[in-house]
């Protein structure tokens, strides 16, 4: 470790000596997604993008590196950090029943998925494998058809189990007739989520695959729930999502948020481990100026990252939804301008 060794002298020609050891920390990785998980190639032109968010349904038959995404290989064998989020929750298949398919030789059966998510009154709800289907181990198939592909891809990524676990399980969950509340379904869900993330280590993976869990962070008890110093002994990073959806929020309040409940309430594993933000943006009906507050985000990020606490390494704007850009070329130029600034560069 570097170290700096300090003297200093009085008038009277005393002195004394101390040091003390740093470190340099790399630059923060500003990255980006697309809707729909399109080729972003052209929106990263000329920009210091050095991330990238992705997401895959384990019911999808093409995880790695997804049905038609050759641009995908390309910017991960060119250095991008790709996360990619695996989620339980049913998409990208054709029908939601029973599927049957042969792995490197092995034959599997995975039954439909059992459990509904995202329960808010008044909508659809999201099928999804759920919490005791993977316990039972009857969602093997799954992870073994990821694996596979994955083996081939060419490169590491972060596994980034789940998008939100906060957001499926917000107005409970239901799984083979059975209905489980907020903080059961979150219970649930870690058990889960070790259960996968064993699996996997259990097996050869590429070198430098890492782990992470995904969260909103919108609410402080679910996030303490979904992190506890068992399941993140298994992980690399933390994460959470950061929003400004209301006219008083800033960056350095935005992406605050979440890291102070966790220096608050978790464990010293957790806090170990590094930050990876995989869904950030400014929503345009309250800030018709996105650039202006995209502009505000490098500082916020430096004085967080000054600040006790862990260390928030990757920020993947999300131009979609909520972080639609409006008008884009000047969203995009804002994020150019704002990764080409410190701690980003």
């Amino acid at each position: 470790m570097p170290r700096v060794t300090v003297t200093v002298r009085d008038h009277g020609g005393r002195t004394a000596t101390t040091t003390a050891d740093y470190t340099i920390a790399p630059p923060v990785l500003g990255g980006y997604y697309l809707a729909g998980n399109g080729d972003p190639t052209a929106d990263l032109t000329g920009g210091n993008f050095r991330s990238l968010t992705q997401y895959r349904s384990l019911a999808d038959g093409y995880v790695f590196p997804g049905w038609n995404k050759p641009w995908l290989l390309a910017l991960g064998r060119n250095g991008f950090a790709i996360t990619v989020v695996l989620e339980l929750k049913h998409y990208g298949a054709p029908e939601n029943g029973p599927q049957t398919f042969t792995i490197d030789g092995i034959d599997y059966t995975v039954p439909a998925p059992a459990m509904t998510i995202q329960q808010r009154p008044g909508t659809a709800w999201p099928k999804a494998y759920g919490y005791g289907q993977v316990l039972a181990g009857r969602c093997d198939g799954l992870f073994a058809r990821a694996l596979s592909q994955y083996r081939t891809l060419g490169f590491p990524v972060n596994i980034q189990l789940a998008s939100e676990l906060d957001t499926d399980h917000e107005f409970g969950t239901t799984e083979s007739g059975v209905t489980y509340d907020w903080a059961d379904s979150d219970g649930r869900a870690v058990q889960a989520m070790t259960y996968i993330v064993d699996w996997f280590r259990s097996r050869p993976l590429p070198a430098g695959t890492t782990f992470s869990v995904g969260a909103g962070g919108f609410d402080r008890a679910a996030y303490r729930r979904t992190h506890p110093e068992s399941l993140m002994a298994k992980l690399d990073y933390l994460q959470w999502n950061v929003y400004a959806t209301d006219p008083t929020h800033t960056a350095l309040a935005r992406f605050r948020r979440t890291r102070d409940w966790a220096v608050a309430d978790l464990g010293p594993v957790a806090l170990s481990r590094p930050v990876i933000v995989a869904e950030w943006g400014v929503r345009a009906a309250e800030f018709p100026d996105q650039a202006a507050w995209i502009a505000t985000v490098p500082s916020a990020i430096a004085r967080l990252n000054a600040e006790r606490g862990p260390r928030i390494v990757r920020t993947n704007y999300f131009n979609s939804g909520w972080g639609t850009l409006s008008p884009k070329a000047a969203g995009l130029a804002a994020l150019r301008a704002a990764y080409a600034t410190r701690p980003y560069a």
